[in-house]
């Protein structure tokens, strides 16, 4: 008999503990929504504005550059060369320019007066006004060959790591053509979808919290990452392949754009991340201002 009662209560205790555990999942659950996605980094391909013969690369691949930093140049002896004729095309023309317009100056009085044909003062005052119109062309031209010659150099456009290295020391290449390939800094943000039943208990500005697979070796745990949603697509669209759901592929769900407010190096375009979104935060309620998708 001691020991049916025995079995009993243990019993009781496995169903409690079962009960307790249920209890706790399903809590789990309603405080948060579990989502899967890929980190998402924006990236550039850095040109010359002009073309020419590369004479310095200065980055590699893996390097860390700041907005405005020196990163390639272009053989510029020709573009130097060109500047120097158009700013001696511009002392001369403004010679001739300041010539003609002291002239006018003095016979400008005489316009009305029979001493001077009116004629004659006509003339000279066409010369001064077209010399004045070949000095502003010839300063417009020489701004342009000057933009022309600052173009021999490029610099980072923003914070980044330079990822490709496109170009070689030497090789001459056109205008617009890649010589790096730049991953920014900012912003980072996760692709992500929503089933369609999720979606009343998401909104913009919700705080998430994203995870990697990677374990921090300092903390013994996955890297965690704080973040809020930026963008909810109003279009349903299929499930992509790529996108882990636990319902059809089939399914209609909607992309969201999860903006990561602490993100670090050891974040990599494309690393799958585990993200929770917590359906009680407050959250700001007003649109990120980055409203590209």
């Amino acid at each position: 008999m001691k020991k049916k009662i025995i079995a009993v209560a243990l019993l009781f205790v496995v169903i409690a503990g079962i009960c307790l555990y249920s209890c706790k999942t399903n809590k789990n659950t309603a405080d948060k929504l579990t989502l899967f996605g890929n980190i998402e980094i924006r990236q550039v391909d850095l040109s010359f504005q002009v073309s020419g013969m590369i004479s310095k690369l200065l980055k590699e691949e893996g390097d860390m550059v700041k907005k405005g930093e020196l990163v390639a140049v272009l053989d510029e002896s020709d573009y130097a060369l060109n500047f120097k004729r158009a700013e001696a095309e511009v002392a001369s023309v403004l010679a001739m320019q300041k010539e003609a317009s002291d002239k006018y100056k003095r016979y400008a009085p005489l316009e009305n007066t029979n001493i001077f044909p009116k004629q004659e003062i006509e003339s000279i005052k066409h010369v001064k006004n077209r010399t004045e119109a070949e000095y502003r062309a010839a300063v417009a031209n020489r701004d342009y060959i000057g933009n022309q010659l600052k173009y021999t150099r490029l610099y980072a456009p923003d914070d980044g790591i330079i990822t490709v290295r496109v170009q070689e020391t030497g090789s001459y290449v056109q205008k617009g053509q890649a010589v790096y390939s730049m991953a920014k800094t900012n912003p980072v943000w996760v692709r992500a979808y929503i089933n369609e039943k999720d979606l009343g208990n998401t909104r913009y500005g919700q705080s998430v919290n994203v995870y990697t697979d990677t374990v921090n070796p300092q903390t013994g745990r996955k890297r965690e990452y704080k973040g809020q949603i930026g963008y909810i697509s109003p279009v349903a669209e299929f499930t992509p392949k790529t996108v882990q759901s636990a319902d059809t592929r089939t399914s209609l769900v909607y992309r969201i754009r999860v903006y990561i407010n602490n993100a670090d190096d050891y974040l990599r375009q494309g690393m799958p991340v585990t993200i929770n979104v917590y359906l009680n935060s407050e959250g700001n309620t007003g649109n990120n201002a980055d409203g590209n998708n």
